[in-house]
């Protein structure tokens, strides 16, 4: 059921009331199995292929928990500033629904392995620092597709369930609520999930792969009127999947609840659907409170009990942060704070950072990703680490610029041959002819060809008209199908009509 109410404009939401922000971030771990059994945990292998008694939930199995699963879980914790608990357990979160094997999940509840944590976040030059109120683990869910009509289960021809998802390691990242964000709450949100995905990367913990769902995001929002001390009815806009729904979707609550508040309405503490088409949001199941899912202690699995010693391995282990690893970058690649977030916000830097430790000089290497390479990208609607092109290849692209060998245009050809399985771009230069001319005899004999057919503008040129000698070298460069070095036809042009350049 769609909501019927016009939304009221941002900034006039904004100055009547303050928003109060809650992310909860579930990420899965990228281990070989399972949480709490040995199935394998392929993406995109076919439906229920990936199943066993234990993820079934079938009568009779018995789980055993994933050790690798806990350690990444420790070391997300000790990355987010958590405390990381003595002693905890797993506990029973009963409910029912379809992609639910065992109709319950076995997650934390009031014994989360981490917490009390921060994350710093910086938006438009200020500092905000998000606190962590737990990590914990618990399984997936299997996944249910709704086939027929809007793709939602109302309205549904019929719907199957996929349990290959079910069972595999899922860390929950909850804040603490976050007040003083105001103005900026989608934008700090958005850069909240953006700083969390690179810390999982640089773990290692995760592909975290939104479009895939390895990470997915709720959004908690909720409105009070500007200076008042209570906090309103929050709602929870679940599974987001990019960057840029988790800030449309903060955005589209904060005009929603603002009408409705200002009409005299009430916000019902519910879950909510995000329709990327619109930016808005539609009503999902009133959400239900701790006590509805009748958490008990899992009684079919130890406590965890991390040794101290190996938790305190585990810190000492940790890799650079990405907001050091970024500092560092910056001042290693002399670009400014702009370059910076657009390589961060095209996923560029690891590329990047790749291709300059092929032999790359920075801004080359940045150069050819950020421009012909996110192009292309853009064009097949694909991220630039998924283009058929390794970094290897782009600094050989670039060595090849630096010798004189190739010209810009003739670069982009090879990046092109390359993209499209011709080869290294040594093959893609051999196979389709691309070398610069430098041959001085046969440049010469263009550059005679070009001045005999275009003799008027010659004249203007040995008349003094040196701007004109741009028709020239652009008629050498058709010639030679842009294989010539455009700097020096223009030099050979003007030393044969008896210029000074």
């Amino acid at each position: 059921m769609a909501d019927t109410i016009t939304l009221m404009p941002y900034d006039e939401a904004l100055e009547r009331f303050e928003p109060v922000l809650g992310l909860e971030v579930h990420v899965e771990l990228g281990t070989a199995s399972k949480m709490f059994c040995g199935c394998p945990t392929t993406f995109g292998a076919p439906p229920n292929t990936q199943v066993c008694p234990v993820c079934l939930g079938l009568p009779g199995s018995l789980p055993v928990a994933n050790q690798k699963a806990i350690e990444s879980t420790i070391r997300i914790g000790l990355a987010l500033n958590c405390s990381i608990a003595s002693w905890c357990r797993f506990a029973r979160k009963n409910y029912f629904y379809p992609d639910m094997p065992k109709n319950y999940q076995i997650s934390q509840y009031d014994e989360p392995l981490c917490s009390d944590g921060y994350l710093d976040v910086e938006v438009e030059g200020r500092t905000f620092r998000i606190g962590i109120e737990r990590v914990h683990l618990e399984e997936d869910t299997g996944k249910s597709t709704h086939v027929g009509g809007s793709g939602r289960i109302h309205g549904a021809d019929y719907s199957v369930v996929d349990y290959n998802r079910a069972g595999i390691p899922l860390v929950e990242i909850v804040t603490k609520p976050i007040p003083d964000a105001d103005r900026l709450a989608p934008e700090v949100a958005r850069a909240y999930v953006a700083e969390l995905r690179e810390l999982m990367r640089a773990l290692g913990v995760s592909d975290v792969r939104m479009e895939q769902g390895s990470l997915r995001c709720d959004v908690n929002v909720s409105l009070k009127p500007r200076g008042a001390a209570e906090w309103g009815t929050r709602t929870e806009t679940k599974n987001l999947n990019s960057l840029r729904s988790v800030e449309r979707a903060v955005r589209g609550e904060i005009e929603r609840q603002a009408a409705i508040l200002a009409s005299g309405g009430r916000v019902i503490q519910e879950t909510r659907h995000f329709h990327e088409d619109t930016g808005q949001t539609t009503p999902g199941r009133s959400k239900e409170q701790a006590e509805d899912y009748r958490y008990f202690p899992e009684p079919d699995l130890l406590p965890i009990a991390p040794d101290p010693e190996w938790v305190a391995r585990l810190k000492a282990e940790l890799p650079e942060l990405p907001s050091v690893r970024r500092k560092r970058l910056q001042q290693e690649w002399g670009c400014s704070d702009l370059d910076m977030a657009a390589m961060r916000n095209a996923d560029a830097i690891d590329l990047v950072e790749a291709t300059v430790a092929a032999g790359a000089p920075p801004a080359d290497a940045r150069k050819w990703w950020m421009g012909e390479l996110a192009r292309r990208a853009n064009e097949q609607g694909v991220a630039l680490a998924d283009l058929p092109i390794t970094p290897a290849q782009v600094a050989r692209v670039t060595e090849l610029v630096a010798s004189g060998a190739l010209n810009d245009k003739l670069a982009r050809q090879v990046l092109e041959g390359v993209l499209a399985g011709e080869g290294e771009p040594d093959e893609v230069v051999e196979k389709r002819g691309l070398r610069v001319v430098s041959d001085e005899g046969e440049l010469l004999a263009l550059i005679d060809k070009v001045i005999a057919e275009n003799a008027e503008v010659a004249e203007k040129v040995r008349g003094g008209k040196i701007a004109a000698v741009g028709a020239l070298v652009g008629g050498v460069m058709k010639a030679s199908r842009g294989k010539a070095d455009a700097a020096r036809a223009r030099q050979l042009i003007l030393e044969r009509l008896g210029v000074q350049g």
